[in-house]
Order: C-alpha cells, then sequence, then structure tokens
C-alpha cells in the first residue's frame, strides 16, 4: 500500500499554479521522473516550471494551444517561450488529441458528440485540468517528445496556469487506451 498526500484545491485557477508546481516537483523526486508535460498557452507556466524544478534533471516539455485557438484564446508569447528554451524547455505546438481536431469540426459543421469528444468529456468530470493534463502527455508522445509508456508528470489547468498534475504513463494516440493515470497529485475539487 502507498499512502502519500494530495492537494485538493477549492477551486481552479491560476493561483493553485506554484502549489501545483512544487509537490509535481516533490513526487518527480521520489518516483526518478525525468521528463514533466505541461500545457501553456504563452509559455509563461512553463517559466515557473523551470523555476520550480530547478536543480533538478527534469526536461520541462510545454504544449501550446495549437494556431487555430491562438486568435480565439492566446497566441504563445515569442518572448517567453525563447526564455524558456534557453533555459532548456522543449516546446510542442500540433493538433489536440481530444478536443480541437477534426471530429470537433465534424460536431461543429453537422451537430452531434463525436466518441473522442465523449472521452474528453469522461475527463472533464475530474476536472478540466485533467482532461488537458492527459491531452498533452499524449501530444507530447505523438511528437516524440517522451516515449510511449513512460511514466511523466502531466500538468493541465483551468483556463490558465496549472491546478492539476498526474503521474501518468504516456502513450501515442494510436495507442490512446495505453494511457494509465497512475497518481493524482493535485487537482480541484
Amino acid at each position: 500500500m502507498i499512502k502519500r498526500e494530495m492537494l485538493l484545491f477549492e477551486q481552479g485557477g491560476p493561483e493553485n499554479t506554484e502549489a501545483t508546481l512544487e509537490a509535481s516537483c516533490r513526487r518527480a523526486k521520489e518516483l526518478g521522473i525525468k521528463r514533466v508535460v505541461l500545457a501553456t498557452s504563452t509559455g509563461r507556466t512553463a517559466l515557473k516550471a523551470l523555476d520550480a524544478f530547478k536543480g533538478l534533471d527534469v526536461q520541462i516539455i510545454g504544449v501550446t494551444l495549437h494556431a487555430g485557438f491562438w486568435k480565439v484564446y492566446v497566441a504563445p508569447d515569442k518572448d517567453m517561450v525563447a526564455a524558456a528554451e534557453a533555459r532548456g524547455a522543449r516546446f510542442l505546438t500540433a493538433t489536440h488529441s481530444l478536443m480541437g481536431n477534426v471530429e470537433s469540426a465534424i460536431r461543429e459543421k453537422l451537430g452531434g458528440a463525436q466518441p473522442v469528444e465523449l472521452i474528453a468529456h469522461t475527463y472533464y468530470t475530474f476536472c478540466q485540468g485533467m482532461k488537458v493534463a492527459v491531452e498533452v502527455a499524449v501530444m507530447a508522445a505523438d511528437a516524440g517528445l517522451v516515449e510511449n509508456g513512460e511514466e511523466v508528470i502531466a500538468v493541465g489547468g483551468t483556463n490558465e496556469g496549472a491546478d492539476t498534475a498526474v503521474v501518468l504513463k504516456a502513450a501515442y494516440t494510436t495507442h490512446f487506451f495505453d494511457v494509465k493515470v497512475r497518481e493524482v497529485i493535485a487537482m480541484p475539487r
């Protein structure tokens, strides 16, 4: 049996970023995890992660919104991304595996829920950050930034910042059902 602490926030949001990243850092040290995959629209959360994981041999992989969402939400900030890359972070901008893909376009044009969106909404039953954390880990695996089956820490959030972190076994989109959420480090309740 394993006993350990899990952070539960009263509300989701960017005010939980520091605590989420600190708890993720502790868990990465305990488990010897070498890669942290996180959602970062502008690059700000990646910079905060670099500070939180400073001195630890961990690769920070920032996953941004795909370009089709930039006008709706926000584009990566070139200066923040460059600053994070200069400190060793890697970035990925790609089609989202669960929402914002071809099936989303079918729903918008023709209506009806598509199968992959049902999966996304199932993760939403935990919280928005859970869906995002799983999604960015799958995207990073598809891009070859993490290995299929590798245990990583995946971090997501509610709109901005980070409020959800999990330990999971990553998988390619083509092996999606091999993704295994092993532990919840932090999430809003």
